[in-house]
């Protein structure tokens, strides 16, 4: 269970609504993250972030989860991840002709929430910096004052 004090991913995400990245931020964050896979894994990390980024099915959360697993993922993780990503283009082709403003709003939805992960990493990034940078200064302070 939860910290009642620690907010939970789906809340970290509220925070950061307003957080955009553009597209070509975006895919190069992602890119970088999705390359650190153990060197032993084969997988077109281009085709993977081709596929995990147009996944209509999966929201910011879900793709947040793929990415940061990624360094734990198998081999066979990462193959089937890529079939269910494919199977999945197949059936929204298939569901755009019988469905197409559905369709169309998915698209924009999946469109603004890619924006909106790629905010989530930099601010994490900045965050993180922020964090290192305050540790710094207090251990100069420390050596400063001899503690």
């Amino acid at each position: 269970m939860d910290d009642l004090n620690t907010p939970s991913l789906y809340e970290d995400i509220s925070l950061w609504e307003n957080s955009w990245a553009s597209e070509s931020e975006t895919d190069k964050i992602i890119f970088e993250k999705l390359s650190l896979h153990a060197d032993y894994i084969e997988v077109d990390v281009s085709e993977f972030l081709d596929l995990l980024k147009n996944s209509l099915s999966l929201n910011v959360t879900e793709k947040k989860r793929v990415v940061d697993s990624v360094p734990v993922l198998s081999q066979f993780q990462f193959d089937e991840l890529k079939k269910v990503f494919l199977e999945e283009r197949v059936k929204f082709r298939e569901l755009a002709w019988e469905h197409p403003e559905d369709i169309k709003k998915l698209l924009v939805k999946q469109q603004n929430e890619r924006l909106v992960l790629g905010g989530i990493y930099i601010n994490e990034d900045l965050k993180e910096k922020t964090t290192n940078d305050d540790q710094q200064k207090i251990d100069e302070l420390r050596k400063s004052l001899w503690l």
